[in-house]
């Protein structure tokens, strides 16, 4: 039996011999991806997420070395902030035209070393450096943690770019160069101090402007431009003094921010036709402090025009009866539905609402009024003399001639929410439609209920619907006699 070899070891022995030669035999074959053009070679790169992944390509082969520099849309994802500047030298300046730019360091899991963090010379270095590269959009991006102190940038030209977003997640202060940036119409900048006044000198084609977690010098926000026509600033981080903005052809507007208590607002733009606004106030009525104020316009189909007030007792201390019509200042456009969010706590809250409703830019053209009550579970009579009722809030008289519909939620019946109710018929000609969703507290048995069916039968030309929590209790045709 020595020297035997069965035919199974033979095979075994002589299976590697036989794949070394298919592997030559393809290793003999043309390199048929390599021989495509640049341009198909480009279209693949541009597939990957990162260039630092094109870059990897080229272990592949010699033909694809140093191809991804040649890329329009240029993203750095996974490069770390220290390579950065060396690898956009690789990058030969236009031509080939480089469509964007994004650099978007990715939010490091332990603490970033001092040589590798992004103090103000290397980050405007980089910022030199992709000017070099002179992109269409540039995006930029810097986690907090790569950040030591507070920076101070200055941004450079980019002269074609038509977009630059900037978001440094620092105590930044971001100026632009001495040069102006003739393409530029978008310009977003995130958690940093901005010269906007600048950079709106030096933009002479910017037409959106975007701000966002707004750092402002002395809380003041100013905006001047004639050819502005998008504006978003997000300021919910930042308590502001004053807002001033003129922009005549301004047609978008977005904006949340929050007032110190003699805080304004003043906005010139005749052409808005789409806004948001919402602001936090601190404006005092009595026992009543005005919170919040929203505005919404905007031209989708079901969509009215709506200002929202959001007001509550604040304490059981009479702090005096101050400006109200300050508020004025934050109807910055034309709305048709006013909405009340109002946190009584058993205080009466008619006069409150007449003196919202008296100003001009309300009586004059509203046509819907929604009053939401929020129940209370410590509600008590008010004391006799409370500052909540001034004694003349009921003999009011105001034209509210354009108001078509009200609806009440949370009604419960009080003889002050029956003469609120009443004046509101009394003031309201062109009334249409009125709807009272009734609270928990009240049934439709209650003597509450009385009060509102004696109104409903005085106005009978007036469609009136009664709601309990379970639904439908009563309609205008329905009105139960007594």
């Amino acid at each position: 039996m020595v020297g035997f070899r069965s035919k199974a070891s033979m095979e075994f022995r002589l299976g590697p011999r036989r794949r070394s030669s298919r592997l030559l035999d393809i290793a003999d074959r043309p390199d048929l991806i390599s021989t495509l053009p640049d341009d198909l070679l480009l279209l693949v790169l541009a597939r990957l997420p990162c260039a630092s992944a094109a870059a990897r390509t080229g272990v592949l082969s010699r033909r694809w070395r140093g191809l991804w520099a040649r890329l329009r849309r240029i993203v750095f994802s996974e490069i770390p902030f220290h390579s950065l500047e060396p690898v956009l030298a690789r990058i030969s300046p236009p031509p080939p035209a480089v469509s964007l730019l994004e650099i978007r360091l990715p939010k490091p899991r332990e603490r970033v070393r001092k040589e590798h963090r992004a103090d103000t010379a290397r980050l405007s270095s980089l910022l030199c450096a992709a000017a070099r590269i002179d992109p269409e959009e540039l995006f930029l991006v810097i986690p907090s943690r790569f950040v030591g102190g507070s920076l101070r940038l200055v941004l450079p030209c980019f002269h074609r770019a038509t977009s630059i977003r900037l978001e440094i997640c620092s105590n930044s202060h971001c100026v632009p160069a001495g040069v102006e940036f003739p393409a530029l119409e978008t310009l977003s900048l995130s958690n940093c101090k901005a010269d906007l006044d600048a950079f709106l000198s030096r933009c002479p084609r910017l037409r959106t402007l975007q701000h966002a977690n707004v750092r402002l010098h002395k809380a003041v926000l100013r905006v001047n431009s004639p050819l502005l026509q998008e504006l978003v600033v997000d300021g919910a981080g930042t308590w502001m003094n004053h807002v001033n903005i003129v922009a005549p052809v301004l047609t978008q507007l977005t904006m949340s921010l929050h007032f110190y208590h003699e805080g304004g607002i003043s906005v010139l733009a005749p052409m808005v036709e789409k806004v948001s606004y919402s602001s936090s106030l601190d404006i005092e009525f009595g026992l009543w402090t005005l919170r919040k104020l929203s505005l919404q316009k905007a031209e989708r189909q079901g969509h009215l025009p709506s200002l929202h007030i959001h007001a509550c007792i604040r304490s059981t201390s009479f702090h005096g009866v101050e400006n109200i019509t300050e508020i004025e200042k934050h109807m910055i456009a034309e709305f048709i539905v006013l909405e009340l969010h109002l946190d009584p706590k058993g205080h009466v809250f008619g006069a409150l609402a007449f003196h919202l409703l008296g100003m001009n830019q309300v009586c004059s053209t509203l046509q819907r009024l929604n009053v939401i009550l929020k129940g209370s579970t410590m509600k008590k009579e008010c004391p006799l003399g409370c500052p909540c009722e001034p004694l003349n809030w009921r003999s009011q008289t105001i034209s509210l001639n354009a108001l078509e519909e009200v609806e009440i939620n949370g009604f419960d019946g009080d003889d002050h929410e029956i003469d609120f109710l009443r004046l509101i018929f009394k003031c309201a000609p062109m009334l249409k439609t009125v709807t009272v969703k009734l609270s928990h507290e009240v049934s439709s048995r209650n003597d509450e209920c009385t009060g509102i069916y004696d109104i409903f039968r005085a106005y009978s030309s007036v469609q009136c619907y009664v709601y309990l929590n379970s639904g439908f209790i009563h309609g205008s045709q329905t009105c139960p006699s007594t």
